[in-house]
């Protein structure tokens, strides 16, 4: 099975992932990773920001659902607690496995599902590898390690190429 590892939009933060957005593409279900897409890697509770985002996605029908890699389960699960989600740590993406549990766990169909994420090679190529639309957002922190830094120059070809098929800064 081929794919494109481009993402279907790229977004300048997660907020710009609206209800309005989502109903244009048909989604239902969006998967979200947590780590420098809604938080900094140092933050265990939601921000107000992302408690309003949360709350507008579930008042217009659109379920959230948290798929993280990150290796600490206990701070995936008090983040999703808070927001009131389900999770799903230590997902392993990209490979399939964590985003399928998660779409089987949400009733979800492939079709409706979104992933939102920072990292092409992570969050956007699990989701194309599983047919969901991939939405790359911007990291919500600067980037500080230099193994990270690396990673988004890498994945910059990526990020421009996704903002000329229309994603752009919305």
């Amino acid at each position: 099975m081929s794919f494109s590892m481009l993402p279907d939009l790229v977004l300048s933060r997660f907020t710009k992932i609206t209800p309005e957005l989502l109903r244009e593409r048909g989604i239902r279900l969006l998967l979200c990773d947590l780590d420098n897409t809604l938080a900094s890697r140092r933050v265990s509770e939601p921000t107000a920001e992302v408690m309003d985002w949360a709350k507008s996605l579930a008042e217009n029908g659109i379920s959230l659902y948290i798929v993280s890699n990150n290796r600490s389960e206990d701070r995936v699960k008090r983040y999703a607690q808070f927001l009131g989600v389900p999770y799903i740590g230590r997902a392993g993406k990209p490979r399939r496995r964590g985003l399928l549990r998660a779409l089987q766990a949400a009733g979800g169909r492939a079709e409706e599902t979104a992933v939102a994420g920072d990292l092409l090679f992570t969050d956007i190529i699990g989701a194309k590898r599983c047919g969901f639309t991939a939405i790359m957002v911007d990291p919500v922190e600067p980037l500080r390690e230099p193994g990270r830094i690396l990673v988004y120059w890498l994945e910059n070809p990526a990020r421009i190429l996704g903002r000329k098929r229309g994603g752009a800064g919305r």
